[in-house]
């Protein structure tokens, strides 16, 4: 793993262990501060709350912004297993996160780098830098062993 977000990211994967533990597709983040401490965490919750907005990202960002007491994330990092979808690209933009690490790729839904790219799109201003591959092997791993038992 890249060492500046190792720790963030088994810190993730830790949080994507709490969601499949729940039958919830395995993701999960955290937010760092620009000191490297986590101030926000996050897994998938959507069965558990029947919300579908309840995304590891989407949780993270406000406990973060709860403990920041501020919506402006702007010094902080983002670290997710898997790569945000539209919703939590756009989030990820509301909360002015300047930097996101991703472990897995997601090449169906993923709207950071591969099916689309919201965050580093110069229409809407948007210049997130993206650090993927940190954690891939096991981010890819407990989602491929997920959908295969569901299959």
């Amino acid at each position: 793993m890249s060492a500046p977000f190792a720790d963030a990211m088994v810190e993730a994967l830790s949080e994507a262990r709490l969601a499949l533990a729940a039958g919830d597709v395995p993701v999960g983040a955290v937010v760092i501060d620009a000191q490297g401490a986590i101030i926000g965490r996050g897994h998938n919750q959507r069965e558990a709350t029947h919300d579908p907005t309840a995304h590891a990202e989407v949780l993270a960002l406000r406990e973060a912004a709860s403990a920041a007491h501020t919506w402006r994330l702007d010094g902080c990092t983002l670290v997710v297993t898997l790569e945000p979808c539209v919703m939590c690209a756009g989030a990820l933009l509301a909360a002015r996160i300047p930097r996101l690490v991703i472990g897995a790729w997601d090449p169906k839904a993923g709207a950071t780098g591969s099916q689309w790219d919201v965050v580093r799109d110069a229409r809407i201003g948007a210049k997130v830098e993206v650090i993927a591959g940190v954690g891939e092997a096991e981010s890819a791993a407990m989602l491929t062993e997920f959908f295969a038992a569901k299959r």
